[in-house]
């Protein structure tokens, strides 16, 4: 190129500016997955996340089921009745004050929840890990008869629980259910966070 000839400035500048763009497009393409595999998977937060169950619709007796970092959680809506018999079944509980169970702080007291009415235990049985039926029916012969004020039974190896989710002496299973941390706020319950 002579002197003569020149350079076209405004040219070299639109050449340079359209390279560069290019090339930033083309780092960012390959830098945004690269950035989002640091990031957790859904999978993974859902699996930490809280979970919220309006329990309003839930009738006095019934239990539901809710899944929380892929736990059952057991919901019973307690009576009267069944508040009242948690006495009755202490002489025959292994730890009745749950002293060596896994439960919050504020759920330390017989009935093992905040609201005296609602149970939330994780429907996993300390023995092995399966997972107890809902037996409601007091003085039921196969358990127990008259020593049996309602609770959960594991069919695997036989190991019971009030309705607390606190552990008969003799059985299989060493502790109590375990208690989430949860929280109510009128009929919404939140397990997961207090």
């Amino acid at each position: 190129m002579s002197q003569a000839e020149g350079v076209n400035v405004q040219r070299r500048r639109v050449l340079i500016a359209s390279t560069a763009a290019i090339g930033a497009a083309g780092v960012a393409a390959v830098a945004t997955p690269f950035v989002r595999s640091w990031y957790p998977s859904a999978k993974a937060e859902a699996a930490g996340a809280a979970v919220t169950q309006d329990i309003g619709a839930i009738e006095d007796g019934q239990m539901i089921v809710v899944k929380y970092r892929g736990k059952p959680i057991y919901v019973v809506k307690r009576t009267e009745d069944m508040v009242a018999g948690l006495e009755s079944v202490t002489p025959l509980l292994s730890d009745p004050e749950s002293d060596a169970s896994l439960q919050p702080e504020y759920c330390k007291n017989p009935t093992r929840s905040i609201e005296p009415t609602i149970l939330v235990v994780e429907g996993v049985c300390t023995h092995l890990g399966c997972a107890p039926n809902y037996r409601p029916d007091v003085g039921a012969v196969d358990l127990g008869g008259n020593d049996w004020y309602g609770g959960f039974f594991c069919p695997c190896h036989g190991s019971k629980y009030d309705l607390a989710g606190r552990v008969y002496s003799g059985v299989p299973a060493p502790l109590n259910l375990p208690v989430p941390e949860y929280g109510m706020d009128g009929t919404i319950l939140t397990v997961g966070e207090a």
